[in-house]
């Protein structure tokens, strides 16, 4: 099991680093995917269960879908959407695809092996990470969530286009004569 824990890390630091070096935004946000993924599968041979259920729901899940509506937001026009067909060739989904096949490959694996076994026999109740989140890190929960309205705000705020709006009665017409 140490080898699938090495072939996961490798994976995570790959496509974390992909996510930095990478230019455009969808790009990134491909990797960032498998990056938490495979994180979340590095939570599950820990024997951390529940924090790879969380991983997954709330950062591979809500966030990701965050992320992408601020890209939404930021929609330009024209210019954009003949952009982002040319992001949507084949050659862009490879290395995601294939990074995330080898996780998958090697968590049914990993599944098939463990027999319910797991590294670490320490088991944390969902109450406990419950209270921990609104009793001890409770200021730190609410500066996120400020943190993340704060961005979908500011998404907003920079993608929407300035329209000048004329009734059509107001709008001058050259003299027909």
């Amino acid at each position: 099991m140490t080898t699938a824990w090495y072939i996961t890390a490798a994976i995570t630091l790959v496509s974390t680093l992909m996510v930095i070096t990478r230019h455009y935004p969808v790009h990134a946000l491909l990797y960032l995917n498998v990056s938490l993924i495979s994180l979340a599968l590095l939570f599950y041979l820990m024997g951390a269960h529940f924090a790879a259920l969380l991983q997954i729901i709330i950062y591979a899940g809500a966030i990701m879908v965050l992320f992408i509506f601020v890209i939404m937001l930021l929609n330009l026009g024209q210019e954009t959407a003949t952009q982002e067909k040319r992001w949507l060739k084949p050659k862009v989904w490879i290395g995601p695809c294939l990074l995330a096949l080898i996780l998958l490959v090697q968590f049914t694996y990993s599944l098939s092996l463990s027999k319910g076994e797991t590294y670490i026999n320490n088991v944390v109740e969902p109450k406990a990470v419950a209270l921990s989140l609104f009793q001890s890190y409770m200021i730190g929960v609410q500066l996120a969530a400020l943190l993340l309205m704060a961005a979908v705000v500011g998404a907003a705020h920079i993608g929407r286009h300035k329209r000048t709006n004329v009734h059509r009665f107001l709008q001058h017409k050259p003299d027909e004569s």
